[in-house]
C-alpha cells in the first residue's frame, strides 16, 4: 500500500467556481433530442412531448447550463426552421450527421424545456453555411422585447416576453475541415468579430464565445487560437477549447491520466491568451468555455457518427456505453476544471442525454444513468464556493502519452460556511492509496459524508434492466483527528469526501 499527503489551507486559492462549470451538451445528433428530451407518446411525456423522466434526472445530475444546437449541427442549420407552426416546418438533410432534420423542435421548444429542467441556454450560432445576419436575427428573436420583424415572430409564436439568453456561442469548430464552412484563422476571426459587434448592438449584456481550436491534436493548435483573438479580443468574452478522451491501443494507465492532458490543454490556452493580452497591452483577461468535454470511444461504426445508408431521422448515433473506469476518468476531468476555475468560467460535458451521455433511455421504455452520471452529480451539488489549490505528495504512474504522473488526483473546494468538499482520485490499477491531509488552518473537524466509486471489475457497466450496477457507496475508514484527515482510496477509484468545521 502507497501513501500520499496534501495539505488544505483556505488562505490557498484558486478562484471562485462559477456554477457554469457544470454545463453540458444538447445537440441534434443521434437520439439526444429525438427519443432523448423530446418523445411524445411515452409513458412519461408530458403535453409538450418532452419526456419528465429524462426532466427528473437533469436535475438530479445537476446541469447548470446547456449548450445547443450544436456541434457540427450548426454549422448547416437555418434556425428559421425551427419556429412557427410545427406542421409548416421544413425537413431538411443534416449533412454534419448524415440524418434528415425532422425541425418538430426548434428555438422555442428548447427554450420552454430549459426552464423546465432550471437550466441556462448557452445558444450556438451558425457562422459555416451562414453568418452575420442570421446570427442578429436570431438573437433579435430571442432576445428584444418587440416592435421589430424578428421579435414580433416570437411574439406570435406565444412568448410576448423575450428568452434574455445570455450566452452565445460564435460558431463551432470552424478550424475543422469536417465542418460545413471551414475556415482560416484569418476568415473566422474578421467573421467572429463583425458578427460579435453586431450582436452587441442588438443585445449589449450578451457573453460572447470565439471557438478556438477544436481539440490540441490540430496542426494549427494555439496559433489558430492567436490569429483569432487578435481579430476578436475587445469584442468576445470567452474563447472555447474541446477534448475528448479515450485509451489507445489499450493504454489504460494513459487514459486514467488523461486529466494531465486536460490540465496542459487549459495552461496552453490560457498563456495563448495572455500573450495576446500582453502585445496588445490590453488590461482585459479572456477566460476559457471548455464546452465539448467527455471520454469518448468505441469500435462501432454508429459510435463514429456513421448511420449506414440514407438520412434516417435520429438514427442510434455515439451511443457509448460507460463503465466504472470511464467514471474515475470523468471524475478527474471535473478535477482538471477545478483546478483551474480562475480561467474555466464555462464547461459542457458533451453529450446530455443518449449521445456520449450521462443519462440513457429507451424509446418508449426507461430512462437511467450512466456510470459518469454519478461523479458528475456529486460534484455539481457540492463542489462549489472557492476552488482550493492543493499541491499533493504522491507515488508516480508511468504513462506512454504523459510521462510520470502522480497516482491521487484531487481537487478541493471550501463553501462559505466553511465546508470543504474533498474529490480523490486513485489512478493506480492495483494498489491501494493512503492519502493523509493537513487541514488544521481550515477548521474541519468531523467527515459529514464519503461516497466511493470502485468495482472489482473497472469494466462493469449500467444498463437498463441494471441500472444500479455501478454507484457511488459510502465509505469506510475515513477519519479526521486533531486536524488531520486520513483515509484509503481503493484502486483505480473516485472518491468524495465532505468535511464540516466544528467541534468533532
Amino acid at each position: 500500500m502507497a501513501d500520499a499527503s496534501f495539505t488544505l489551507d483556505p488562505a490557498y486559492q484558486v478562484g471562485t467556481v462559477d456554477p457554469r462549470l457544470y454545463g453540458s451538451f444538447v445537440e441534434h445528433l443521434g437520439r439526444c433530442v429525438y427519443e432523448g428530451i423530446y418523445e411524445p407518446g411515452h409513458p412519461t411525456a408530458g403535453a409538450d412531448g418532452f419526456r419528465t423522466d429524462v426532466l427528473e434526472l437533469v436535475r438530479e445530475l445537476g446541469v447548470t447550463t446547456v449548450r445547443y444546437p450544436g456541434g457540427n449541427f450548426v454549422s448547416n442549420y437555418r434556425w428559421e426552421d425551427g419556429i412557427g407552426p410545427v406542421a409548416d416546418r421544413p425537413r431538411r438533410l443534416d449533412l454534419a450527421w448524415h440524418s434528415t432534420e425532422p425541425n418538430t423542435v426548434g428555438t422555442d421548444e428548447f427554450v420552454a424545456w430549459c426552464r423546465a429542467a432550471s437550466v441556462e441556454p448557452l445558444w450556438t450560432v451558425n457562422l459555416g453555411s451562414r453568418g452575420m445576419q442570421a446570427a442578429q436575427d436570431l438573437l433579435e428573436y430571442c432576445n428584444h422585447p418587440g416592435g421589430s420583424e424578428w421579435s414580433d415572430r416570437r411574439i406570435a409564436c406565444g412568448a410576448t416576453e423575450p428568452y434574455g439568453i445570455r450566452l452565445w456561442c460564435l460558431g463551432n469548430e470552424m478550424d475543422g475541415d469536417w465542418q460545413v464552412g471551414h475556415k482560416t484563422a484569418t476568415e473566422y476571426g474578421r467573421l467572429a468579430a463583425e458578427t460579435a459587434k453586431a450582436m452587441r448592438l442588438v443585445d449589449p449584456n450578451v457573453e460572447l464565445i470565439a471557438c478556438g481550436s477544436s481539440h490540441d491534436g490540430m496542426d494549427t493548435f494555439a496559433s489558430w487560437d492567436a490569429e483569432v483573438l487578435e481579430h476578436t479580443y475587445d469584442q468576445v468574452d470567452h474563447l472555447s477549447l474541446h477534448a475528448y478522451y479515450a485509451p489507445r491501443d489499450g493504454d489504460v494507465d494513459s487514459y486514467l491520466a488523461s486529466a494531465v492532458g486536460m490540465d496542459r490543454q487549459i495552461e496552453a490556452i490560457a498563456a495563448t491568451c495572455d500573450h495576446v493580452r500582453a502585445r496588445r497591452k490590453s488590461a482585459k483577461t479572456i477566460t476559457l468555455s471548455f464546452d465539448e468535454w467527455n471520454a469518448w470511444y468505441s469500435e462501432n461504426p454508429a459510435d463514429a457518427g456513421d448511420p449506414g445508408e440514407g438520412y434516417p431521422v435520429a438514427p442510434h448515433l455515439l451511443e457509448n456505453v460507460y463503465s466504472a473506469m470511464d467514471a474515475v476518468v470523468v471524475g478527474s476531468l471535473l478535477n482538471s476544471l477545478l483546478r483551474h476555475a480562475d480561467r474555466v468560467r464555462i464547461a459542457c460535458l458533451a453529450q446530455l442525454v443518449n449521445v456520449i451521455a450521462p443519462i440513457m433511455t429507451r424509446a418508449g421504455g426507461p430512462a437511467w444513468r450512466q456510470t459518469i452520471f454519478h461523479p458528475f452529480a456529486l460534484a455539481s451539488r457540492y463542489g462549489r464556493g472557492t476552488a482550493l489549490r492543493v499541491e499533493p505528495t504522491a507515488p508516480v504512474v508511468h504513462t506512454d502519452r504523459y510521462g510520470p504522473v502522480p497516482a491521487l488526483d484531487v481537487a478541493a473546494t471550501r463553501g462559505d460556511g466553511g465546508e470543504v468538499a474533498v474529490f480523490a482520485v486513485n489512478r493506480h490499477r492495483y494498489e491501494p492509496l493512503t492519502v493523509t491531509a493537513d487541514v488544521r488552518t481550515g477548521g474541519a473537524a468531523t467527515v459529514v459524508e464519503h461516497r466511493v466509486l470502485h468495482e472489482d471489475d473497472p469494466y462493469a457497466v449500467n444498463t437498463a434492466d441494471e441500472p444500479e450496477r455501478v454507484v457511488p457507496r459510502t465509505g469506510a475508514g475515513a477519519v479526521l483527528a486533531d486536524g488531520r484527515l486520513r483515509v484509503t482510496l481503493p484502486p483505480l477509484s473516485w472518491s468524495m469526501l465532505r468535511l464540516a468545521p466544528g467541534t468533532p
